[in-house]
């Protein structure tokens, strides 16, 4: 297909998005093409490791194609969704549990979706214009495509100020918090992946990583473990109204401009992810309960008509005054049953 590039070059498995115009959005057929690839080149002795990329300079992927979501959602067709949730995730699983080196390189914005194709790998390479975020709270969804798992496993509470503010990390940020490896300077991938596809060896990824440029979320940690410790939303909103930093007033900010249900489910997911039972199944099986209702129970369809179809960036999101209700987000959140995810 037009949007995807799949061949083997030398040893290597090679994945390309090519819809640059669309900032190599994911599509549902370029997300079963994918997983048909991965299936295919599992026992394919002539694949050593797979590299996954993208042409353009201005995302490696910016996310799920959500358009026909809308258009099929609003007409009151929630299976569609649904399936296509079920079957990205399962595509997620596959790349994080992929049994040959995956091998990701993540130019500009990598976000939603992207994530959940590019930082599941077992080499996840940034470069100086990476810009990696989870921002679906912004479109009435959680962090999800496995995205929670990583948000759970980040140092203090860098997984609930990431997931509810929507922040973009650079790439030592994004090194930092666990959604990417290595930095290489963007100059130097084309060679390196050209060395990847002649030797298949991931080792030749290492002599050529240096110390990226300094990002902010060292510095800003002890802040955010104080700010956002809270048990719950209205806990972590009440600390940071009680604070009169520049970092607060930011925080503030960004998550005024989210579903508020969405958040908190966010925060809440990550709280039940954290112990002994992590994994990506737990972290898949979580997103999937909200994902799976959001078209007809969360503000899902008003955040994607604010955002692309009206483009009146004012969402009229649940719950914008006072917290919200306890019951609201266990219901978003109970196992699904015999609709449960299956991977």
């Amino acid at each position: 297909m037009s949007d995807i590039n799949i061949r083997i070059t030398g040893k290597a498995g090679r994945i390309t998005l090519t819809r640059p115009q669309a900032l190599n959005a994911m599509t549902y057929e370029m997300c079963l093409a994918i997983e048909a690839t991965l299936d295919s080149w599992r026992e394919d002795d002539a694949v050593t490791l797979v590299v996954i990329d993208a042409e353009g300079d201005r995302a490696f992927c910016s996310g799920g194609d959500i358009a026909e979501l809308y258009e099929t959602g609003t007409k009151g067709d929630y299976a569609y969704g649904q399936k296509f949730w079920a079957d990205e995730y399962r595509l997620n699983h596959k790349i994080f549990s992929y049994p040959k080196p995956v091998v990701s390189f993540m130019q500009g914005f990598t976000m939603g979706g992207g994530v959940g194709i590019g930082c599941h790998g077992s080499h996840r390479i940034v470069g100086e214009s990476s810009q990696i975020a989870m921002p679906e709270v912004g479109i009435g969804l959680v962090p999800d495509v496995g995205g929670s798992l990583m948000l759970a496993l980040a140092p203090g509470r860098l997984g609930e100020y990431l997931g509810v503010t929507a922040s973009r990390m650079n790439a030592d940020d994004a090194i930092y918090a666990g959604f990417a490896d290595t930095y290489v300077p963007q100059s130097m991938w084309e060679d390196l992946i050209s060395e990847l596809e002649q030797t298949g060896d991931v080792g030749r990824i290492d002599p050529v990583a240096v110390a990226p440029p300094e990002g902010v979320l060292r510095a800003q940690q002890t802040q955010i473990d104080a700010l956002f410790a809270g048990e719950a939303l209205g806990d972590i909103q009440r600390l940071l109204a009680t604070d009169e930093s520049d970092f607060a007033a930011a925080a503030r900010k960004l998550m005024g401009r989210n579903s508020p249900l969405s958040m908190a489910c966010a925060v809440e997911i990550v709280h039940r992810l954290r112990g002994t039972s992590l994994s990506i199944e737990k972290a898949l099986d979580l997103e999937y309960r909200f994902t799976a209702r959001a078209m007809e129970h969360a503000d899902f369809l008003e955040g994607i008509r604010a955002a692309i179809i009206d483009k009146d960036r004012s969402p009229k999101w649940r719950f914008t005054e006072g917290d919200v209700p306890t019951m609201e987000v266990s219901k978003m959140l109970m196992p699904l049953g015999e609709n449960a995810l299956t991977l």
